[in-house]
């Protein structure tokens, strides 16, 4: 993973109306925390930020470097905290790190390639849970399904994991499986929980009519 820089400012102001004051000057509110220091309160630029989201992703490490300070600081994007209907980024928490360090992250799980014609692919986890050196964290594991047979099953132990990575997701989760896709003729039929559901209402249909008839 490629290291990047971003120059940041301190913040002196905290609290909901401080944040939205930093949004609207174009800026995202941060915290930096880690290693037993205090957390510094930080405000990140948003379009050079959202730029190195895009570019490495969410699990970006980023050199910060920090106005008033001679040191820049090396920071894990821990969480991302996005508008639930405006989409934009409200908050971000970044860890500090050490050169040489290992950190826990969830890296995403793509899939490429296609199976065999007449499948149905369904992916169980989207994301795996690693321990790996916090320089060297991939932005994604690809997983090729490519001429893949029905009853194909993908598990966490079967994708590969780079050098010095560990998994720390169950490796018998499974990740994806190939399936004969249904018919349209199998679609029509009604299933199991709908024809039980059928049979109790008609049941429930006969007594009341049969209640009904010993009561005249």
């Amino acid at each position: 993973m490629d290291e990047v820089r971003l120059s940041v400012e301190q913040r002196s102001e905290f609290g909901k109306g401080a944040a939205r004051r930093t949004r609207r000057a174009g800026k995202i509110p941060a915290v930096l925390y880690g290693h037993g220091s205090d957390p510094k309160h930080l405000a990140l630029p948003t379009i050079e930020f959202a730029r190195v989201i895009r570019d490495h992703g969410r699990n970006s490490v980023i050199t910060l470097k920090i106005d008033g300070e001679r040191k820049s600081q090396l920071a894990l994007t821990k969480t991302i905290t996005v508008h639930p209907l405006k989409n934009y980024i409200e908050h971000v928490d970044l860890l500090l790190l050490k050169r040489g360090e290992k950190v826990t992250v969830d890296i995403p799980v793509v899939l490429t390639g296609d199976p065999v014609s007449g499948t149905l692919v369904n992916q169980d986890h989207d994301t795996l849970s690693v321990e790996v050196d916090a320089l060297h964290i991939p932005e994604q594991f690809e997983v090729s399904l490519e001429g893949a047979e029905i009853g194909t099953h993908i598990y966490a132990a079967d994708v590969e994991m780079p050098e010095g990575a560990t998994l720390l997701t169950d490796g018998e989760a499974l990740v994806a499986a190939v399936n004969e896709a249904p018919t349209a003729e199998s679609l029509e039929e009604p299933t199991e929980e709908e024809e039980e559901e059928a049979a109790a209402e008609a049941e429930a249909a006969t007594e009341e009519a049969e209640a009904e008839e010993s009561s005249e």
